[in-house]
């Protein structure tokens, strides 16, 4: 059985699903566990994992699931997930293709050659998430209460791992708490932190831009509210939103006409496609009149970026590939 993978968050559910996520996020991080640490050993002095030790977590739902202690064969369902126990330098054994993507996100695929893909983003095949013989997995914000017993009978230490106003941090520190390694989780977090401000202090001229993070769709496109992920790394670089983008929100806009395109104006522009119809609207209007008049297009200030990174809900390897994408073009010149 399949799922479909989940777009940003509209305008219509944002009210719902912030109530549910203030109170998921919050349990996903207090989730207690047992005293064993990273080199916890049982009492004949054997590994934790080799004895089949666990500990007592949250999940984002508020779910009590017992997890290994030190989880050997983690499987991910999304590649949030993915770049999350990437950045806690463990190599699952099965992982999703990336998001509008046939096979796993670019950004990662050093890192993930010879992993076995069990199925698309949030559509796991079962017979490959047996085969790959789980004893953790982490499902991303699966909804599908039919797949996740599907999955649950495969190992009972299956986690949803993000409530649908998570940022990427939160997400995080709940996946860095599953694995027993919040400590490190913390760590890669503070320092992205001082990377991105780091980052920002040597943009020079560009140093406060206000930048238009854009996906540009097939019937036009939707810029980023200020919490969305990529958003977010642009803040934490001490730059702004351009003034009608300026909402405190984690979705993007409805698509826009090209009567509105002033909308998606700014000192920089970063677009991006996730899809081939997305990328063929784009290069037809960039033809037109009404794009080229934009600010940012007359002074060369636009940036095409890799969508299925700058478009999803994040992880800090993503982070990284957004704060350099950002450097990078800011500072061509």
């Amino acid at each position: 059985m399949t799922v479909s993978r989940r777009p940003l968050l509209t305008t219509r559910r944002r009210a719902a699903a912030a109530v549910a996520g203030l109170g998921a996020a919050a349990l996903l991080l207090t989730g207690c566990g047992s005293d064993a640490g990273a080199d916890a050993k049982d009492k004949d002095g054997k590994d934790a994992a080799a004895s089949g030790e666990t500990r007592t977590v949250k999940d984002a739902t508020g779910k009590v699931v017992q997890v290994p202690a030190h989880p050997q064969r983690i499987v991910t369902l999304t590649q949030e997930d993915l770049d999350a126990v990437l950045a806690l330098k463990i190599k699952p054994v099965g992982i999703t293709n990336g998001q509008g993507l046939d096979k796993p996100p670019a950004y990662l695929a050093d890192k993930v050659k010879g992993i076995d893909v069990v199925g698309g983003l949030l559509k796991p095949v079962m017979d490959k998430v047996i085969a790959a013989k789980p004893d953790l997995i982490l499902a991303g914000d699966m909804q599908d209460e039919q797949v996740l017993k599907q999955l649950r009978e495969i190992t009972p230490a299956t986690l949803v791992t993000m409530a649908p106003t998570d940022d990427w941090k939160i997400s995080f520190r709940g996946i860095g708490n599953a694995v027993n390694k919040l400590n490190d989780a913390n760590k890669v977090i503070a320092d992205h932190e001082a990377a991105a401000k780091a980052a920002g202090e040597k943009l020079g001229a560009n140093k406060g831009a206000a930048v238009s993070i854009v996906r540009w769709n097939q019937d036009g496109p939707s810029w980023m509210e200020r919490k969305q992920f990529a958003s977010g790394v642009a803040l934490e670089m001490g730059l702004k939103r351009p003034a009608n983008q300026n909402k405190d929100g984690n979705a993007h806009t409805p698509s826009l006409s090209l009567e509105k395109i002033n909308e998606i104006d700014g000192d920089w522009l970063f677009l991006s496609t996730l899809t081939s119809d997305g990328e063929k609207a784009l290069k037809d209007v960039q033809t037109k009149p009404a794009y080229k008049e934009l600010g940012a297009v007359g002074k060369n200030h636009v940036a095409t970026v890799d969508g299925s990174v700058w478009s999803t809900r994040g992880g800090p390897l993503a982070s990284d590939v957004v704060m350099n994408d950002i450097s990078k073009a800011l500072t061509k010149s």
